[in-house]
């Protein structure tokens, strides 16, 4: 006959029951919570250890990821977890030239290698525009336009658009209503296709005649809403930059030095924000201007203006020489603020709050970084997305890893003294050294040569990142050229 045991063995065997399950579950949760943090069990010495994380993409997706000789269990994208050291990692797809780095990862860290760009082994140059002159060119940010001008003189320009395999091309005019002395006899123009607005839509067009020059804003959507800033206003303009996207505001630098703010469709022109400036920059995200100057002493000075700020900040003065180029130009990375000042030869990074938008002083913005080049400067810039520096040195470059807080060295090969050192995208630059199209990350890896093209002119990824555009020679004149890099 069955005998209840006691209470008190049925308190003491729930409290044991209880004390397992709360043992199991703080067990359970310490072993997840290691696990994330990238404790592993080395079979090989039998010890725990902390790993690091690599997180791998590619364009195309679908490729096969081995790290130091040992194939992943899936294909890009995929993960996976490794010892802290150094590592050797190959991406590749059938039809592609094969992607590899060496990377140097700490415990704990989580490695991004998500930007491999696959290039196909064969590719096949396809002209898709012929022209029997070519002034200039002009990429839109997003790569959904090209805009080719094929004469200096002429208010003509075509547009192409790119988002689809087909390219559709629209001649475009500015109307003579629109610039200075269209039909005055014995008057030479020269027209220059500068810069596109963020949004794609609306271009800053320079306009001369004979010794005078005016700044038109041109509407590829509308081409009869194409504007005069500099008679529409009655400014003198020396420096230009869009404020947005409106194709109707607007940054510049006038003919005294003084930085204002433009506005077409109210009529407007700012009181000087900045004085004294000599060049400026604005990073479009928020509005933050960055500007190269000279104080009321004649130094040189580098600083930033906040788009509704009472004044300017200064960052830095010089004392050096004139003739020693300084530079400055900001970023936004990961909600966090970053500068780069540069003078002579040396390169510091800055980040924190700009002046006189905190009151902590541990959020101030303060050196993070400082490094020297090995040749003169001739360009200083952030990555689109802000996480790389990038310096130009002719056809040599430094570039600076703010999220790894790591400098890399590199050079463009070839034998001509011009050359364009531009991104193509986040990650990845291309030059035009020697007449030929070459591309490479931000550190000088993977180099990939495209196809020939005729230098100084645009060069451009869709959006989607099928296809690779450049301007080269043809058989006739010049030609709008494509490469495919994501095979059918």
């Amino acid at each position: 006959m069955y005998k209840q045991p006691p209470k008190r063995q049925q308190l003491v065997k729930r409290i044991f029951v209880y004390m397992c399950m709360v043992a199991a579950v703080i067990a359970a949760v310490t072993f997840i919570t290691f696990f994330i943090m990238g404790y592993r069990l080395d079979i090989n010495n039998g010890n725990v250890q902390q790993y690091a994380f690599l997180q791998f993409n590619s364009t195309p997706s679908g490729a096969m990821v081995s790290v130091d000789g040992k194939v992943t269990n899936s294909n890009t994208p995929n993960k996976t977890s490794v010892p802290a050291g150094k590592h050797d990692i190959v991406i590749w797809r059938d039809g592609y030239d094969t992607w590899k780095k060496s990377v140097d990862v700490k415990a704990g860290t989580l490695t991004w290698l998500n930007y491999a760009l696959l290039v196909p082994k064969k590719l096949n140059l396809e002209s898709v525009a012929n022209y029997k002159s070519v002034f200039t060119s002009l990429a839109s940010n997003k790569g959904n336009y090209m805009l080719v001008q094929q004469y200096g003189d002429k208010p003509n320009f075509d547009l192409i658009n790119l988002e689809s395999d087909k390219v559709k091309s629209t001649s475009l005019t500015i109307p003579a209503n629109v610039y200075k002395d269209a039909t005055t006899a014995g008057v030479t123009h020269g027209f220059n296709a500068f810069k596109w607005d963020d949004g794609g839509r609306y271009v800053l067009v320079s306009h001369s005649y004979g010794a005078n020059s005016e700044w038109l804003v041109m509407d590829t959507q509308s081409i009869s809403s194409t504007k005069n800033i500099t008679q529409t206003l009655d400014i003198s303009v020396r420096q230009i930059n869009f404020s947005d996207t409106s194709g109707n505001n607007f940054f510049a630098l006038d003919a005294n030095g003084d930085l204002r703010k433009l506005d077409l469709s109210a009529g407007t022109i700012s009181k000087p924000l900045v004085g004294g400036v000599d060049s400026f920059r604005l990073y479009s995200e928020t509005k933050v201007v960055t500007y190269v100057g000279h104080d009321s002493d004649k130094k040189r000075v580098v600083g930033v203006y906040r788009d509704g700020d009472d004044k300017a900040s200064v960052l830095r003065t010089f004392a050096s020489a004139s003739y020693v180029p300084v530079d400055i130009t900001a970023t936004r990375y990961f909600n966090d603020n970053y500068v780069a000042i540069s003078e002579g030869q040396q390169v510091s990074i800055l980040s924190g709050s700009y002046p006189g938008t905190t009151s902590d002083n541990s959020r101030a913005m303060k050196q993070i970084e400082s490094f020297k080049v090995d040749n003169g400067i001739t360009g200083l810039e952030f990555s689109p997305d802000g996480e790389y520096v990038l310096v130009k040195s002719g056809s040599n470059f430094t570039s600076y890893d703010l999220e790894y807080q790591k400098v890399a060295k590199s050079s463009i090969e070839g034998s001509s003294d011009q050359v364009s050192i531009k991104w193509l995208n986040d990650t990845y630059l291309w030059s035009d050294r020697s007449d030929q199209l070459t591309i490479r990350e931000f550190d000088g890896a993977n180099v990939h040569s495209i196809n020939a093209v005729l230098p100084g002119q645009a060069v451009t990824i869709t959006n989607n990142g099928r296809y690779l555009y450049s301007i080269g020679k043809s058989t006739t004149g010049f030609q709008l050229q494509r490469v495919r890099l994501i095979l059918p």
